[in-house]
């Protein structure tokens, strides 16, 4: 069986630095918001070159630190994108805020600037764009109208560490940025993690706050916060990954090319690159004629083929009513097909990938 992801085998390949870490916290009796989140959020804030870093529980959370950290609440509107993770959208439900939805840009598969503008009221306090995949959104564009409106930008990064645009990496544009370290992400823990970075010193200081009861000191609330912190295991983990993230993301895009030189025929549509940006293929997506069949096909054959994702957030059983149609969102649900992606995939593995697909269009 070829995954479709295997944290597993990431883990194998930095089988001995990631047990070393691990021993290391254990080791050290201090096994929340330690030495280990220190120096983890440093280095990946300056991997960003970003001001800041604060390491929290989960990427669903960091969204939801970032917003409230951006005074987001009830009355407020949220601008995004349904083609997304749900968590993206579960954020800002957190706040009490209302998501609005934008459609998407057919080729990227991220926020149509060209449709953000019309789709804000009075009502509008943040935007979100989703690098998805591993592509970034039109930042120049919808910062240009973020800026230009007073409103804050926060990006959802989590499946587009490293990527960069216009020369900067994503994560160093926004208001706020939001990273989740799932395992199967291109920089994931071995379990839940996240982190929210910025450039600014007061959003800094709020976000910092939150994640631990609202505490400027120990034991007093200076604000109303929760608890979301980074524990000290998977941030020893993120530390090992982090030195390898690059390399890692080189190989994703070496195996894109053979997924790209390999299917070249049967009105195949591979994953575009946009003018200024990099891709780091946290999925390979690609759109074909009768998808479901070939799915089936592939499951068939041992070859872990998904869809990212079936259904628009928007159409949804617990969303349903809240965005009106989406006409390049809804159509492209029906022909996009994720096939596997991950630095430790061989290119043989990718190759039988490819001769299974020529086979099913024969």
């Amino acid at each position: 069986m070829i995954l479709f992801a295997n944290p597993k085998a990431q883990y194998t390949a930095h089988k001995e630095e990631i047990d070393n870490a691990i021993k290391r916290v254990l080791a050290s009796g201090r096994y929340i918001l330690g030495g280990e989140v220190e120096s983890f959020e440093k280095g990946f804030a300056e991997y960003l070159q970003v001001n800041y870093c604060i390491g929290v529980g989960s990427g669903t959370e960091a969204l939801h630190l970032a917003l409230k950290a951006c005074e987001v609440g009830t009355g407020d509107e949220v601008v995004t994108v349904s083609h997304t993770a749900v968590a993206t959208i579960s954020a800002i439900q957190l706040t009490g805020a209302t998501p609005v939805f934008v459609d998407i840009n057919p080729v990227t598969y991220t926020m149509d600037p060209h449709l953000l503008r019309s789709a804000l009221t009075t009502h509008t306090k943040a935007v979100i764009p989703v690098h998805l995949y591993g592509h970034p959104a039109a930042l120049d564009e919808i910062s240009h109208i973020v800026k230009e409106q007073g409103l804050y930008l926060i990006e959802d990064c989590a499946q587009a560490h490293g990527a960069t645009y216009q020369g900067k990496r994503v994560g160093s544009f926004g208001d706020m940025a939001c990273f989740s370290f799932y395992p199967t992400k291109n920089l994931g823990g071995l379990g839940d993690g996240g982190a929210v970075v910025t450039n600014n010193p007061e959003l800094h200081k709020k976000a910092r706050m939150l994640r631990e009861y609202g505490w400027s000191e120990r034991y007093v609330s200076e604000i109303m916060g929760w608890n979301s912190r980074l524990d000290e295991i998977q941030a020893a983990i993120l530390r090992v990954k982090l030195q390898y993230l690059d390399m890692d993301n080189a190989m994703r895009a070496r195996l894109a090319k053979v997924y790209r030189e390999g299917l070249t025929e049967n009105g195949i549509i591979h994953p575009a690159v946009g003018e200024g940006a990099s891709h780091v293929y946290h999925l390979y997506v690609i759109r074909v004629r009768e998808r479901d069949r070939l799915l089936d096909f592939l499951l068939r054959n041992g070859i872990g083929a998904s869809i990212h994702y079936p259904k628009p957030v928007h159409t949804q059983p617990a969303y349903a009513g809240m965005g009106e149609c989406l006409p390049q969102t809804e159509r492209i649900v029906q022909e996009i097909l994720t096939l596997p992606m991950y630095p430790e995939l061989k290119e043989q593995e990718v190759g039988f990938v490819v001769e299974a697909v020529k086979e099913f269009y024969l």
